[in-house]
């Protein structure tokens, strides 16, 4: 690559070295360096600027069948990344331009141009496509609107409320018309950035007593849409209060991850014989169909404030695991974003 002086000989990356069993430690880890890596024809490499750290991560470390392939052992991890392109070998895409891509964990990467997607570093801070433009934002949309079939007047209950995707999806409710939208999180400090600044008519802290009886007392004449982070002793608080016709969204179980042992799944499941009730799971990926919608229509509520995010930014590449066993803990408010 001599055109590209400026360029380092070497790129610093993550890689699985064994599974984890339960809860991640850093010895299943290692930060590994390796020569810069040599963009093929149609492909780019690009400079990472922020990386995406997720909870969906942990699914892929275990060698267990999901939706998603599992991390191979000794090699690169991947996520969320955007960067600066810095030599293209595609067309359609410029040295300097930005990119979201899947290529993260690492410094830089050479990625295949048709899988990285242009973004504008004008219309929004290059962070908020990981975020509220990204995945995230998407998994709300699509998990509040078209899964659980929100509709104006409907009483919204959200776990993980404080967190990226949690935080969108009380927002988005309100934007479209629900009476009542309630949010549990797991610090007093959360629980207030939810009344006082992300507008949830009513939020408590589930560390500080039993689920159903909070959210009996949030939402007294029940809820009618659920969209589940957590899982476990929140879904049968759920299903306890759903009203007649109520629908869930599982979106994630974040409180099972790292078990190592089956969890009990809800006692109450008789009471969607009763309701009427309808639990459906759903992935982000099956639905990019709604992508340019959601950016049509979110897009502008960002831009002027209507939409409100947060982020929680780590520096340097060297703490991307931290940040990532931070999400697991819940340590974020909104998106956890490594800044390199």
């Amino acid at each position: 690559m001599s055109d590209t002086p400026a360029l380092p000989a070497v790129s610093r990356a993550w890689h699985l070295v064994s599974r984890p069993v339960g809860w991640p430690q850093p010895d299943n880890f290692a930060l590994v360096e390796a020569p810069l890596p040599e963009p093929a024809e149609g492909q780019v490499l690009v400079r990472n600027e922020y990386l995406s750290v997720d909870p969906y991560m942990r699914g892929r470390m275990s060698a267990a069948k999901s939706y998603a392939a599992p991390y191979e052992l000794d090699k690169p991890m991947q996520g969320g990344a955007v960067g600066e392109v810095v030599v293209s070998r595609a067309e359609g895409i410029a040295v300097g331009d930005r990119v979201l891509h899947s290529g993260g964990w690492r410094e830089y990467t050479a990625v295949d141009a048709r899988q990285a997607v242009k973004v504008d570093p004008e219309a929004a801070p290059l962070s908020a496509y990981l975020g509220v433009l990204g995945m995230p934002g998407l998994t709300a949309y699509v998990g509040l609107l078209r899964v659980a079939s929100l509709k104006e007047g409907d009483v919204v209950f959200v776990s993980g409320a404080a967190g990226a995707v949690g935080s969108l999806v009380g927002q988005l409710a309100k934007l479209k018309g629900a009476s009542r939208v309630v949010g549990s999180a797991g610090s007093d400090e959360k629980v207030d950035l939810l009344r006082s600044e992300y507008g949830f008519d009513a939020a408590f802290n589930y560390k500080k007593g039993p689920v159903k009886e909070q959210l009996r007392a949030a939402a007294p004449d029940g809820i009618d849409v659920y969209f589940d982070n957590v899982g476990g002793e929140h879904l049968e608080a759920a299903i306890g209060s759903l009203n007649l016709g109520g629908r869930i969204a599982i979106c994630g179980m974040i409180s099972t991850y790292n078990d190592t042992e089956p969890s009990p799944g809800p006692r109450n499941l008789v009471r969607l014989i009763q309701t009427r009730g309808r639990i459906e799971g759903f992935l982000v990926g099956d639905h990019y169909d709604l992508q340019p919608q959601f950016v049509e229509e979110v897009g502008p509520w960002v831009r002027s404030g209507e939409l409100k995010y947060r982020e929680t930014v780590v520096e340097g590449i060297e703490n991307t695991l931290e940040a990532f066993l931070g999400v697991l803990r819940g340590d974020n408010t909104g998106k956890m974003v490594v800044k390199l």
